[in-house]
This record gives structure tokens, sequence and C-alpha cells, in this order.
């Protein structure tokens, strides 16, 4: 295989099994870290996994035993142009973003994060292998909702203090300080120290510690019981549940309110609940858009709405 080859192999593997999509990252002499082509690969295979309506859960990994992800691919400045010059070129981007970037990195399929860590309205599970350093981690912190580590060899580092100097461009702090309550987030930051599994359970970074030999089985137990419960209705659940956090408690109760019947109104899955529920028996889950011609949103430009000269 000749370098060129080498360099434009696929440096993820995405598949689907039933109603699970895996996003495994395969680049583990690099680290798994977010090179550019990585970054490219996750954001094609989110936008898969939410265009996809048989895709109901995804489980996010990396190949080794070792690292995650050890966060961006950092190199030295390209050939003639100096750090200096580089660092203009950041400054000239903060004044003159791109067209629709947000903080001057491309969009995926979420218009407020970056095309490797979007906000997905469908459920991530994250099996964490080994280190999530940086990028690696604030993908974990932004994308994912459940979060399972391998008690060996997973460990969470910010990174950014130590190894750049700085407090990082990527949402890391931002969502810390969000998820965590403050004296854990202060502490994590503020020290910059990697820590492992078993702390992270402790402060609530993620759900579960397992042997390494039970991470993939553990997240897929978990992505086949979301997987069996109606999608409609856990899409909504997961939208809500984060446009609503910094809404006063009237406020959310009411998006909740919306929710909750838009669910009912668009999914046929609601419709054999009640006499399942009486007949204490199974209840029938097909994902199904109500009274809809299952193959309209195909019919769709990318699924945008077509204009409509009548308003």
């Amino acid at each position: 295989m000749t370098t060129t080859q080498q360099n434009t192999a696929k440096k993820t593997i995405y598949e689907k099994k039933g109603h699970i999509a895996y996003l495994t990252i395969n680049y583990p002499e690099k680290a798994n870290i977010m090179s550019n082509q990585v970054i490219q690969e996750m954001g094609e295979a989110y936008k898969d996994f939410w265009m996809d309506r048989d895709m109901r859960v995804m489980i996010l990994t990396s190949v080794g035993e070792r690292h995650f992800s050890g966060g961006h691919h950092i190199q030295p400045p390209p050939q003639g142009q100096t750090v200096a010059d580089v660092r203009h070129q950041r400054g000239d981007q903060v004044v003159w973003p791109p067209p629709g970037s947000v903080n001057g990195r491309k969009p995926s399929i979420d218009p407020d994060s970056g095309h490797d860590f979007p906000k997905i309205y469908k459920p991530v599970i994250a099996a964490v292998n080994g280190i999530a350093a940086g990028a690696g981690l604030y993908t974990l912190l932004t994308t994912t909702d459940i979060r399972v580590a391998c008690a060996e060899h997973g460990r969470f580092y910010y990174a950014l203090l130590s190894n750049r100097g700085g407090i990082g461009s990527g949402p890391l702090p931002t969502r810390i300080m969000k998820q965590l309550n403050y004296v854990h987030a202060m502490k994590f930051l503020l020290m910059d120290e990697p820590i492992d599994a078993q702390e992270a359970v402790r402060i609530g970074l993620i759900n579960e510690a397992v042997p390494h030999g039970q991470l993939m089985t553990r997240c897929e137990q978990i992505a086949e019981r979301i997987a069996s419960l109606p999608p409609v209705s856990v899409r909504f659940l997961k939208e809500f549940l984060i446009r609503s956090q910094d809404l006063s408690v009237d406020q959310a109760w009411h998006l909740q309110f919306m929710y909750h019947h838009l669910a009912n109104m668009h999914s046929g899955d609601s419709d054999d609940s009640t006499n399942a529920f009486l007949e204490k028996r199974g209840r029938t889950v097909r994902g199904e858009m109500r009274d809809c011609d299952k193959h309209a949103h195909s019919k769709l430009v990318e699924g945008y709405l077509p204009y409509d000269p009548f308003g």
C-alpha cells in the first residue's frame, strides 16, 4: 500500500445492525485523533444516522484499548508559514467567520455545533475504550447522552491548559460547567489532570465503568432497550430535554406539553399503548409516522420543505 493510499483509507467504521448504528474511530496508530479526515467521516455518519428513520440509537466507540480519542491532530504550521501567520489567520476568521459556520467550524446536522460533535435528537451511547482528551472529550460531552467506560483503560482529560496553553475554542469547559456540579467541574478543569473511570462515575461525568470485555455488551444492552421504545417519542423527548435546560419550570413544562402532543399526533405508536397495558401484553412499536406516505420524506431535496408560493 502506498503512502497516498494509507492516508486516504477510511479512518472510521460505520455499521448498522437492526435499529442500532455503530460509529467507530479506526485510527489507533495515531491515538484515534480527530484529524480532518476523521471529522469529515464522522459528520457524514451522523448525517446518515439522523436521516435513516430505521436507526433509533447509535453507539460511538474507537478501536483499541488505549485511546477513545486523543483530540485534534496537532501539527506544525504548513510549509512556508510561521506560527504567527497561523495565529493571524485564526484571528481573521474570528472577525470574519465563513457563512453558516459555528465559531468558525463547519456545522453538521446541528447548526449550533461542529461537524464532528453535533447535538443529535436521537440517543447516542458512548463506549469509552481508552482516554478521551481535548476534542475527544468534548465530543462525548456534546454528542453522547449515556456514557459507559472501560474500567481498566478509561481516562478523561481536559488537556488544553497542560498541553496547549489555552482554554480551548471547543466547548469542553462550557459543557463541563453545565453537566457537572460546581466543585467537581472546577477541580477537573483547573487542575487539568486525567481522571480514571471510577472517578468519572463519582463526579457524574459518565454513567458506568465496566470491565473491558463487557464494554460493548453493556452498551448494546442499553441500546437495545432504547431501540425497543417508540422512536418518535424518544426523539422528541431528547430534543425537549436539551432545549429546556435553560428554561424556567413553567416554560419547560409548556414545551414538554407541546412535544408530548406532537409525538402523539405524528406517531401511531401510541395507538396500541392503552390496550396493551390493559391486556397486560407487549405493545406494538413500529416507529412509523401516522397516516403518512413512508416514502414522502425521500421526495424532498435533502429533507428540506419545498418553497410554497401560497404561503
